[in-house]
């Protein structure tokens, strides 16, 4: 049976939440953020998940997520602002078991 894991997101305004996120429900941490309306309404998601604007760009801040990115969100990433070496699309990153104790920071706003 799979289980609610806890994430550690740190929001825009440097404000760091503890929440938990289920893994049965084929979530991502852009929709993580979004449910738990840790970014103003409108900023994150703005596609609606398909890795085409990066308003849900965060910087992973563990090593807990072992995926690396895919095509699409390279290129993305590539045309995005703010990026840095360990940026990632939160759209991009499935919430699973194995994620438990995430740890990331939401990237200012593009």
């Amino acid at each position: 049976m799979l289980k609610d894991i806890i994430v550690y997101i740190t929001d825009r305004n440097g404000v760091k939440h503890e929440v938990q996120a289920p893994t049965d429900m084929n979530m991502n941490v852009m929709e993580l953020i979004r449910m738990y309306e840790l970014a103003e309404e409108g900023t994150v998601g703005v596609c609606g998940g398909m890795a085409m604007c990066a308003s849900c760009q965060c910087y992973l801040l563990n090593d807990v997520l072992k995926t690396s990115s895919n095509d699409d969100e390279k290129a993305m990433l590539a045309d995005a602002y703010h990026v840095k070496e360990n940026s990632r699309l939160g759209c991009q990153i499935h919430l699973s078991e194995e994620l438990d104790g995430l740890e990331l920071e939401i990237a200012p706003q593009q």
